[in-house]
């Protein structure tokens, strides 16, 4: 088969967390390029409405969208609820949303001794309990499909701790409940993998730091500490995506797969 046909996604239907934001949008466009459907997922108040028109117009995907806060497990539900009365089934799942706080956010973007144990929980539902709940809830459509994937988004910091060097002299944090919810996300990913096979395919991609502005110091040293010399951008995971989301991975389960420029090997 060509390489052509095995990325082709015709037919397929994908859904995507946190499909707004800069990672789940460019891997929406992927996803249509390559002809799939698409179920946008994304907190109360998010816009839809230029992603979907940008897809539509693009790539004349179908496309379905529903607001829901993954926090909290009532509304989950609700979006479990509404996928399972609406489809059939579910060819692709993508747990990219995450909750990475701000420096308003008390207990969040401060030293240990002050990052509270409220925050801590919130980190973990979003960013852990969430995609455990939705994989399990919606197995049952993916069970459906014969090209079943499972895509978590994971993180360098559920693998390596944090160096502080990074974060001198600027405002960013890094808070410990991200990196232990990350590293329990990948776990997660690895016990899924021996547990819905051999319908369903679950693997996971690791970004190092991706460029959103940060303080130009932070910049400097995270560029000099990595091999290719720069941050990564959201385009750099539209191959992954493609990858793991079509056929060029029909052999591929229980994976982690750094795009990170190189991050983990020092």
């Amino acid at each position: 088969m060509s390489v052509q046909k095995l990325m082709n996604l015709k037919g397929r239907r994908a859904l995507i967390t946190g499909a707004t934001g800069g990672l789940g949008s460019v891997m929406a466009e992927t996803l249509a390029e390559l002809e799939a459907e698409l179920i946008l997922v994304d907190r109360p108040g998010s816009n839809f409405s230029s992603l979907k028109k940008l897809l539509e117009d693009n790539w004349g995907t179908k496309v379905w969208s529903y607001h829901c806060d993954l926090e909290q497990n009532s509304q989950r539900q609700e979006l479990i609820d509404l996928v399972k009365n609406e489809h059939d089934i579910l060819d692709i799942l993508i747990n990219n949303a995450a909750f990475v706080g701000t420096s308003e956010l008390s207990g969040w973007s401060t030293d240990f001794e002050n990052q509270t144990v409220e925050t801590w929980r919130r980190a973990l539902e979003v960013n852990l309990t969430a995609p455990f709940h939705l994989c399990q809830a919606l197995t049952p459509l993916l069970n459906n499909s014969d090209k079943a994937s499972i895509i978590n988004i994971g993180s360098i910091y559920g693998h390596f701790g944090p160096d502080w060097h990074l974060y001198e002299g600027t405002s960013m944090a890094n808070p410990a409940a991200y990196g232990a919810a990350k590293g329990g996300l990948l776990q997660l990913t690895r016990w899924l993998s021996t547990t819905v096979a051999p319908r369903i395919r679950v693997n996971a991609i690791s970004p190092g730091g991706i460029f959103r502005n940060q303080p130009d110091l932070f910049v400097k040293r995270y560029e000099a500490r990595t091999p290719l010399q720069r941050m990564g951008t959201e385009n750099d995971f539209k191959g992954i995506t493609a990858y793991l989301a079509s056929d060029m991975s029909s052999y591929v389960t229980g994976q982690v797969f750094f795009v990170d420029g190189g991050w983990g090997v020092w």
